[in-house]
């Protein structure tokens, strides 16, 4: 993970912007404090997609005891 300054992020977005597009993350910073991060999109789950996880999770914690999963 890379670190850029807030002023050379402002001044040069492109080329954090390239390196993101590449995969990798950015930390950008204001007075050597990490303020903010770039990072790659991640591509949207489907809502069945999502439902089939939950549905895994509960079936792995109903399998290990571990009591009722709710969400929400």
């Amino acid at each position: 993970m890379r670190e850029v300054g807030a002023s050379e992020a402002k001044n040069k977005l492109g080329q954090p912007l390239d390196l993101v597009e590449q995969g990798e993350e950015i930390v950008i910073t204001r007075h050597g404090r990490a303020v903010a991060r770039l990072m790659p999109v991640r591509p949207v789950r489907s809502r069945e997609q999502a439902r089939a996880a939950l549905r895994r999770i509960r079936e792995r914690a109903g399998r290990r005891k571990l009591g009722p999963f709710r969400l929400g």
